[in-house]
């Protein structure tokens, strides 16, 4: 902890005497000549000043002011700068992709410079001059953090959520609440995945046990209901997001930590290929990156198993999902920073995102007749609180439907996790352009099996009604004289995973989109 916070504050210093460099002092005036407001310029978008004054940082529309003094920039000549800093396997290949791609739809040609093996930069232009400098450094979520926080970055390449101790950083760095607000943007999704060699016949582990094998603390095959052979574990580097990812997911829950004895690697590439060509030998990687490799399903207790498929992924039916995420400051960006956000998220990246290796969120469907395995978890786990006549109210409401691969996940009471935040937008947009009308759509709550069946079921459509709620507010543009939007709840009837685990229960609890 010590050492996170000495390189933290050893950033922030640097950014801010950067600053006192480059900045100068302004006196903006309003067009009527009533106000005036003199301060240090920090920055200039294109369109906004933020300016330090002696009632602090202040942010004032450009067209509303003139500005005098020796910082005042260039008008004509503004070029965005924006700097993006976090994930190599972001920074290497997915953002590239994105820029790439969002410069062809805009008409701006591009230009990349390497500065080292970390850094480069893309150049966008127009025909009359440079519009935009996007400056990417590959390095890990921790580093994307920290650069965000100490204003080095203005967008963190990140696989998971801040930890308390990033949050408390941005705190006292005066840089907002990293929870708060819309600062994370799930571009795409990946599966965090155990792998092993093609050779190797146990094929699925439970959440525990994978955490077991990876940390040291099952040292052999049998351990985890293999082979009495040794286990040989090859793993990300260790500040790596992805495996700082499945150490709070996993491993922290479970009170486990990374012993020593393991293969550490810089390219998941290189850990896959290791791996499969080694039947003794277990692996921490993404879906993207199995190579010749196999990953593990992951199995219940009581006979659930996943594996880490597209759809699975898409659904966040499998529990190790790994959203890739923009974090972004609570500063105002540039029009073309902003712009480029709003590109991820459209469909028409998803294309990108695909042939990038990633799994995009394009909203699926799948029908009723292919949830088989669903229904008949459902109906065999089912206990004296779900009765038949439960289960057949379930069947006649969703069985003339479709299931959308968007569905909604809580991460305690009734508060969305970060991709199910980005889900409401998704579905928003595509009730805006038309995309549901002349249809029904039915949101169905569910719940986990902790508790009493009445109460479960009365939270399942709380959340229902919640997720509806929420989808209206972000669709102000959608038709509802042309679409229908209504909500069931069904409680604990339709388990998508084991109660008996955190996890299990955190899949279990979601809205579900049908349509029809």
């Amino acid at each position: 902890m010590q050492t996170i916070w000495r390189s933290f504050w050893a950033a922030l210093a640097f950014c801010v005497s950067a600053t006192s460099v480059f900045a100068d002092d302004v006196r903006l005036t309003s067009r009527d000549g009533a106000i005036q407001i003199e301060g240090t310029l920090l920055t200039y978008d294109g369109e906004f000043y933020r300016v330090e004054t002696i009632y602090g940082p202040l942010t004032l529309d450009g067209q509303g002011v003139t500005c005098d003094g020796p910082g005042c920039p260039d008008l004509n000549a503004f070029v965005a700068n924006i700097r993006l800093s976090g994930s190599e396997r972001m920074a290497e290949v997915l953002i590239p992709a994105l820029i790439q791609a969002y410069a062809s739809r805009n008409g701006y040609s591009v230009t990349r410079e390497i500065i080292d093996d970390r850094q480069s930069t893309f150049i966008l232009s127009d025909n009359d001059r440079v519009q935009a400098r996007f400056a990417l450094s590959s390095g890990t979520t921790s580093e994307g953090y920290a650069d965000l926080i100490a204003e080095e970055a203005d967008i963190a390449l990140v696989l998971r959520e801040p930890r308390g101790e990033e949050v408390s950083m941005a705190r006292a760095a005066a840089s907002g609440d990293l929870l708060k607000g819309r600062r994370a943007r799930v571009v795409a999704l990946d599966g965090i995945v155990a792998i092993t060699a093609p050779g190797q016949p146990l094929r699925s582990v439970s959440l525990e046990q994978m955490g077991a094998a990876i940390a040291g603390d099952a040292a052999r095959w049998s351990d985890i209901g293999g082979a009495d052979i040794p286990i040989l574990r090859h793993l990300p580097n260790s500040d790596s997001g992805l495996l700082e990812t499945f150490e709070d997911q996993i491993l922290r829950p479970n009170r486990l930590t990374i012993r020593d004895g393991a293969t550490h690697h810089a390219l998941l590439e290189d850990l896959a290929d290791r791996v499969a060509e080694d039947t003794f030998a277990i692996g921490l990687s993404t879906l993207s990156e199995v190579g010749n490799a196999v990953p593990l399903r992951v199995s219940g207790s009581c006979g659930f198993e996943t594996s880490a498929t597209l759809a699975a992924l898409r659904a966040e039916d499998y529990p190790l999902t790994l959203p890739l995420m923009l974090y972004t400051p609570a500063r105002r960006l540039p029009l073309i920073a902003r712009e480029f956000l709003d590109f991820t998220q459209d469909p028409s990246a998803d294309l990108v995102i695909r042939r990038a290796g990633f799994v995009d969120q394009a909203i699926t469907q799948t029908s009723f007749d292919d949830q088989g395995d669903r229904l008949a978890h459902a109906i065999s786990q089912a206990g004296p609180e779900v009765t038949l006549d439960d289960l057949q109210r379930m069947v006649e409401a969703l069985r003339d439907r479709e299931r959308l691969s968007t569905t909604f996940r809580f991460t305690g009471g009734t508060r969305l996790d970060v991709q199910s935040q980005e889900n409401i937008i998704r579905l928003a947009r595509a009730l805006e352009t038309g995309a549901f009308n002349e249809k029904e759509l039915l949101l169905v709550g569910f719940s986990d099996g902790e508790g009493p069946a009445g109460p479960n079921l009365a939270l399942s459509q709380k959340r229902a009604r919640s997720v509806m709620r929420l989808l209206k507010d972000a669709a102000p543009d959608a038709d509802f004289k042309r679409l229908k939007l209504r909500t069931e709840a069904f409680g604990e009837a339709l388990p998508m995973a084991c109660d008996d685990t955190e996890w299990g229960r955190a899949i279990n609890r979601r809205v579900e989109v049908w349509v029809k």
